[in-house]
Parts: structure tokens; C-alpha cells; sequence
């Protein structure tokens, strides 16, 4: 049941992603790639000093990757950057810890369904283009994010 539910909003997000478009007014931008899927990404962050106002995308990909991206867009807007530095570090210790502690997905909310993904360790690489994407745009850009 749990499953299926997780299930759902993956496939919400990967056929109706959220944000999915061009951030005109966006202040910090960046552009991720995964080589071994093809999903492409170039991620528009819009800061008002500390505080994130808005998020959005362009970019293509499997499932796993436009919905984790897509879900990134909604989670982070609103938050400070220390809270979305602090999610981040969650997420991604959620998908490369080898512990099985489900704690580690406390918290997380709709991020919680990429828990599974850990056990497809070429998936995990889809799940976090985006998010190392955003820590490329916060810390100002620079040559394309790759998971080579």
C-alpha cells in the first residue's frame, strides 16, 4: 500500500512535473547532467537574501530524475538556505547511507518516496543530479554538474 503510494507520486511528478519551465527573474542558475540516463537540467534558483523565493527548471529525463527534480522545486521554495542546505544533506545521506534506518527519511516528507532508490545505485545518480545542481547554483555556477 505504501509502495503503491510512493509509486503514485513519482509517476505524478515525472508526467506532470512542477516548475518545469524557464525562471526569467531567477539570480542563480545552474546546469546538471547525467550521462549515464541523458537527463539534462539547467535549474533557475531565485534568492532574496537568505531565503529561496522560487525554483524551477528545464530539462529532460527518466522518471526518477524529472520527479526528483520537480519535487526539489516545491520543497525548496520558502525555505532558507540553511534549511535547504540541511534537506539536502538528508536527502542525500537517505540515498548513499548504508545504513537501513528508516530515521533517515524522517522529516523528509514527499521526499521519503526515493528512499527505494538506494537499492539501484545507477538510480541514486538520477535522484541527486538535481539537488548537486542546486549546490552548484548556490555556490555560483561554474562548469556543468556531471555524476561521472
Amino acid at each position: 500500500m505504501v509502495n503503491d503510494l510512493y509509486q503514485d507520486i513519482i509517476l505524478d511528478h515525472s508526467k506532470r512535473p512542477r516548475n518545469s519551465q524557464p525562471k526569467e527573474d531567477a539570480n542563480r542558475k545552474a546546469e546538471g547532467y547525467n550521462p549515464l540516463c541523458g537527463d539534462r537540467l539547467i535549474l533557475y534558483v531565485k534568492m532574496s537574501g537568505e531565503l529561496i523565493e522560487d525554483v524551477a527548471f528545464e530539462g529532460a529525463g527518466c522518471a526518477i530524475f524529472t520527479s526528483s527534480t520537480s519535487i526539489l522545486t516545491e520543497v525548496l521554495r520558502g525555505k532558507t538556505l540553511a534549511q535547504a542546505r540541511e534537506t539536502l544533506a538528508r536527502f542525500i545521506a537517505m540515498l548513499t547511507n548504508e545504513s537501513d534506518d528508516p530515521a533517515l527519511a524522517d522529516g523528509l516528507g514527499k521526499l521519503a518516496v526515493f528512499a527505494g532508490v538506494k537499492e539501484f545505485p545507477v538510480r541514486v545518480k538520477c535522484a541527486t543530479l538535481a539537488w548537486r545542481t542546486f549546490e552548484a547554483a548556490m555556490a555560483g555556477g561554474g562548469a556543468p554538474i556531471t555524476t561521472e
